[in-house]
């Protein structure tokens, strides 16, 4: 099904004492592995059923939780909610680095929900055919020189 939710974000005016509830309470392992004071919430295993979010110092008064859907576009999602009577809360920013995009809405009954756009992937390498037709150029040059 389309439009999965993918992560949750739950801020706290006190990360050390939600994160001990949420531990104590939950069963949850939660984590700053990176050191960016955005703790990994892991509420399951791998292969079970449920989704995994993050912890993190509440940014100003009011801020809801969060859940994250996956979305290809988060810009073609936005204009939906819109069309559809929602409004626009955070218009599409870029996360992290190579973590993609993040935007976020409310809907018809003033609730708030968040879409993730993943990142374009890594630009392969391109063939190096300007080298690979110079250094050809060049062989084509020496091997005529040798020939005269």
């Amino acid at each position: 099904m389309p439009n999965s939710p993918v992560h949750f974000e739950i801020p706290a005016d006190d990360v050390a004492r939600a994160k001990k509830f949420y531990e104590k309470a939950l069963g949850w392992k939660i984590a700053d592995p990176f050191k960016m004071n955005y703790f990994f919430v892991t509420t399951k295993e791998k292969g079970e059923e449920g989704i995994n979010g993050g912890l993190m110092q509440r940014m100003n008064p009011g801020q809801p939780f969060m859940v994250y859907v996956s979305v290809a576009s988060i810009d073609a999602a936005l204009k939906k909610v819109e069309k559809a009577g929602g409004k626009v809360a955070l218009p599409k920013m870029e996360i992290g680095n190579n973590m993609g995009f993040i935007g976020a809405f409310q809907d018809t009954e003033g609730n708030m929900m968040g879409f993730h756009q993943m990142p374009p992937p890594p630009k392969a390498a391109k063939p190096a055919k300007k080298a690979i037709k110079k250094a050809v150029k060049k062989a084509v040059k020496k091997a005529a020189a040798k020939k005269r």
